[in-house]
């Protein structure tokens, strides 16, 4: 039933694994096989990037293996992040290089292609029975600092990792917003035809 109620429901037929994805909170105790971990990094490694720069690297905590590391990167999370985020098996910071050196006028789609890493990590994820939440609420002068990334690299996002466990582990808040179905704006507020504003009469 919780996975039903948080399938998305589309108006033209996508990719199963696409209607499948969305962002947990309850996180199971069970750690991540090496292999199945590498997996998803590997995704994230073969996605496209701008003049292929590949501009992403991770730093990650495993919360079974490394509960030092996961500790630190925990500690950067703000509000209830933290609360959830602490379940989660590994937890992660992106990072990227905005101004690579012999870069002239440095790298203008290094958030971009990092977002590309991290559709194919969580997609990946997904086809491993995985979960991934993606997180803004984190901070970054916190993750610099304790993570020692250097000064010309840029912390981006931050997200937990897991297998799903039964909501009933989450507050009564969080719980409810667990289980509320997902939503999207329409695609006649996204799709335009031929000029900006002009919606498309085949989405409308």
């Amino acid at each position: 039933m919780h996975d039903n109620v948080k399938r998305a429901v589309t108006t033209y037929p996508i990719n199963d694994l696409l209607a499948s994805r969305w962002s947990p909170r309850a996180f199971a105790d069970r750690a991540i096989p090496t292999d199945v971990l590498g997996s998803l990094f590997e995704a994230a490694r073969w996605a496209p990037s701008s003049r292929n720069l590949q501009p992403w690297h991770f730093v990650i905590g495993e919360r079974h293996r490394d509960p030092d590391g996961f500790a630190r990167i925990l500690s950067t999370l703000v509000g209830a992040n933290k609360s959830w985020g602490k379940n989660a098996s590994v937890l992660l910071i992106a990072v990227t290089e905005p101004e690579p050196e012999n870069v002239k006028g440095g790298n203008t789609y290094a958030y971009y292609d990092v977002g590309q890493a991290m559709a194919h990590f969580s997609i990946q994820a997904m086809s491993c029975g995985l979960y991934i939440h993606q997180m803004g609420g984190f901070r970054r002068d916190k993750a610099r600092e304790l993570l020692e990334i250097p000064d010309q690299y840029e912390p981006v996002v931050s997200a937990a990792i897991g297998y799903l466990a039964d909501p009933s582990i989450l507050s009564d808040t969080m719980r409810e917003r667990e289980l509320a179905p997902r939503s999207r704006h329409p695609l006649s507020e996204q799709v335009y035809s031929a000029k900006w504003g002009q919606s498309h009469p085949d989405y409308v």
